[in-house]
């Protein structure tokens, strides 16, 4: 892990999935300290979490866009 990470909030879907990947391995490997494994183990919660906000924003959008195709639909079954 670098010492100057970018911050998980700033990171795009793919950003944060490969970096939690990174983090899995090297927590896999087993870190050099305690202190090092619980700072993995930190930035993995945080990346998992900024994972999440995008699959669940991407459900919001599919969710949207599905509600729009029906309400059309509905709409274009009346004539």
């Amino acid at each position: 892990m670098t010492e100057q990470a970018p911050d998980v909030s700033t990171l795009s879907f793919e950003q944060a999935r490969d970096e939690l990947v990174r983090v899995v391995s090297e927590l896999e490997q087993g870190a050099p300290t305690l202190e090092h494994s619980l700072a993995l183990w930190e930035r993995g919660e945080a990346l998992a979490a900024r994972c999440e906000e995008w699959l669940l924003g991407a459900k919001r959008r599919l969710d949207a866009a599905r509600a729009d195709a029906d309400d059309a639909a509905a709409d274009g079954s009346d004539d």
